[in-house]
């Protein structure tokens, strides 16, 4: 239909060809910029032939968001790891991301590694503890793959405390060791004897004081729905929900059968950590994305998760393959002393919170996190937005403010990545390349497009 018939002066369309756009504003035309971009490489055959299969793959999809949205994580306990997460022995080390090989290992896993056999007195120096995992008397294995999650280099030995988080609705867990804080820490590959002692602490003392103070369920949908509402993204800002945590903890915390020394300075750790309420969330969002998984047919993505090395991705109509790709640089701020030669590549599983709708999905929900990672508040808006182009629903529980109180984007649909060529937004922390050195920046990373591209051929070559 003509733009004449509709009332309208005819206008010319834009997708990309830049000097004729031009060209036709200079001439005083009316013109719309598309914002467009070729499929994704390799994409354009699975594509195809999944066209005739678009009602199945709709509903496919409705019944796996579905049940991401319905999920229900609530906060039930505090265990030892290898008491709890299925498959791990006391020779067991877990990590961020897909499956690897030592000697491909990055140096913040390394570090953190090494730090975790010296923590678990299965190694005195980390010449040992290295020797120790290349005879492979130790086991790596992915978080992912035993009901747990991991920030950064996400290492979880058997000894440590572990945060329970259990699925109301749908009745799976997932795991999480405690939060340590930020800078010179064991999940960005620190080692020194201030990290172990600091483990020990939180093993010895904290945990059995957060054991008890979490007596009742606590729901951290909630908590984590409020806080995007007071300024948190739900991945790298975290200061609302950690304080609505305490706000929970505190009436139990008073009444502790503990000593009340104990207790204060549990307290006054948690109360100086912002980022403790990560290692909730991300549990948090493991359980409702895994409550998306197994759907014959879906497209909906369920794990974006790196080591350092490679990215990877799980879809839920392939199950628990994985789909990788190189681990790409994270672009944003850096610490003093510190620039982007001397960064790692992008690892950890708290991408886990994208995957659900939440950290880069969310940044308009906290224009304060521009400050962090090196962006724009205006910057921030845009990155949630353009996630609605690869999402397949709106979150009934992540609702945004400066969005009209819209649902953030929910449900990355893997057709729709190959097929726009856009890449989800994850914002990250940056550990520094060599083990042992910490945390030396923040920012933004986006995924390599390949996982994405064998994932859709997976998905297309199924019956």
């Amino acid at each position: 239909m003509s733009a004449e018939l509709l009332g309208r002066p005819p206008a010319v369309v834009s997708a990309g060809v830049e000097p004729l756009a031009a060209e036709v504003e200079a001439q005083g035309a009316p013109l719309e910029r598309l914002a467009w971009r070729p499929p994704l490489d390799g994409a354009e055959e699975p594509l195809r032939r999944l066209i005739g299969r678009s009602t199945e793959i709709a509903a496919a999809n409705d019944r796996a968001v579905g049940r991401m949205q319905a999920a229900q994580p609530l906060l039930v306990g505090v265990a030892r790891a290898a008491d709890v997460l299925p498959g791990v022995t006391e020779r067991t080390i877990l990590h961020s991301g897909p499956p690897l090989e030592w000697r491909d290992a990055a140096g913040p896993l390394r570090g953190a590694v090494i730090g975790a056999l010296i923590y678990e007195d299965l190694a005195d120096t980390p010449e040992r503890a290295e020797r120790l995992v290349a005879a492979g008397r130790v086991e790596l294995s992915p978080c992912h793959e035993h009901a747990a999650v991991g920030p950064m280099a996400g290492v979880v030995s058997p000894s440590m405390p572990v945060w329970v988080v259990e699925d109301a609705a749908g009745g799976g867990r997932a795991h999480c060791t405690f939060n340590e804080g930020l800078g010179k820490v064991l999940r960005y590959g620190a080692y020194s004897q201030e990290v172990i002692e600091r483990l020990r602490w939180m093993s010895d003392v904290m945990a059995p004081i957060m054991a008890a103070a979490v007596s009742e369920a606590i729901d951290l949908r909630a908590i984590l729905s409020q806080a995007l509402q007071m300024g948190d993204e739900g991945h790298n800002r975290h200061r609302a929900a950690t304080a609505l945590l305490i706000k929970q903890l505190l009436p139990a915390l008073l009444t502790l059968d503990a000593a009340s020394t104990d207790v204060a300075e549990v307290a006054r750790f948690i109360a100086a950590n912002d980022h403790t309420f990560l290692n909730l969330a991300m549990p948090a969002a493991k359980v409702m994305a895994d409550a998306a998984g197994g759907v014959p047919g879906s497209t909906i993505v369920t794990t974006l998760s790196r080591n350092g090395t490679e990215f990877g991705v799980r879809v839920s109509g392939t199950g628990e393959a994985w789909f990788t790709g190189p681990a790409q640089p994270v672009e944003g701020l850096y610490f003093p002393g510190y620039a982007a030669r001397d960064a790692s590549l992008d690892i950890g599983d708290s991408a886990i919170t994208e995957t659900v709708g939440l950290g880069g999905f969310a940044m308009a929900a906290a224009p304060a996190i521009a400050s962090f990672i090196g962006g724009t508040p205006d910057e921030a808006l845009a990155a949630t937005t353009q996630m609605y182009d690869i999402a397949w629903a709106e979150s009934e529980h992540w609702l945004v403010p400066a969005l009209g109180f819209r649902g953030t984007p929910v449900g990355i649909d893997c057709r729709a990545v190959c097929l726009s060529g856009t890449l989800p937004v994850i914002n990250s922390g940056i550990a520094h390349r060599e083990p042992g050195v910490g945390q030396i920046g923040a920012g933004v990373v986006h995924p390599p497009a390949r996982p994405f591209v064998t994932a859709l051929e997976a998905l297309a070559a199924r019956s």
